[in-house]
Parts: C-alpha cells; sequence; structure tokens
C-alpha cells in the first residue's frame, strides 16, 4: 500500500512540472509532499511491524513457574540418579 503512495507522489511532481496554471502546481507540490509523507510513513510502519514479537507466543508469569518448576525437579532427578539415591516421590 505504501508503493502506491509513492507512485502517486512521482505523478503529482510530473503534473506540477508540466502545468502552467500557479494553483494546480501549488496543489500538486502539496499532495506530493503528503503522499511522500505517507509513503515514509507507511514504509516505517511496514518495516517496524515486521522486526516486532509475536505476544500470543509469550510465555505468561505461570507458565514460566511451572516451567521452572518442572525443570527443577528433572535436575534434582539426575543429580539423585547419579548419587545412587532412591527417587523421592
Amino acid at each position: 500500500m505504501h508503493w502506491l503512495l509513492l507512485g502517486l507522489a512521482v505523478a503529482a511532481f510530473a503534473v506540477a512540472l508540466n502545468t502552467t496554471v500557479s494553483w494546480l502546481m501549488a496543489l500538486c507540490l502539496l499532495l506530493a509532499l503528503l503522499f511522500c509523507l505517507g509513503w515514509i510513513l507507511g514504509l516505517y510502519s511496514a518495516r517496524a511491524g515486521a522486526r516486532s514479537r509475536d505476544e500470543t507466543a509469550m510465555i505468561d508469569p505461570v507458565e514460566l513457574r511451572r516451567l521452572r518448576e518442572q525443570a527443577e525437579a528433572r535436575k534434582l532427578a539426575a543429580q539423585q540418579q547419579q548419587s545412587g539415591e532412591p527417587p523421592v516421590t
């Protein structure tokens, strides 16, 4: 979508350069400026959006605590297995 704004800006510049009516030239230059700003903002938005994280994939604190407890239990079981102690239930 933002590439369409760049095309419209170039077209507005072309009309502004080829016209002999001063008010039409001023209008086309103003439109070209607005289209260029829209293109820059759209390009920035597209690039920033591509680099943002997916918030649905983030782990909530409860899930993180559960995963830590599981890791601690596995670590404790591995230590007990290496030392030869019977596992605690």
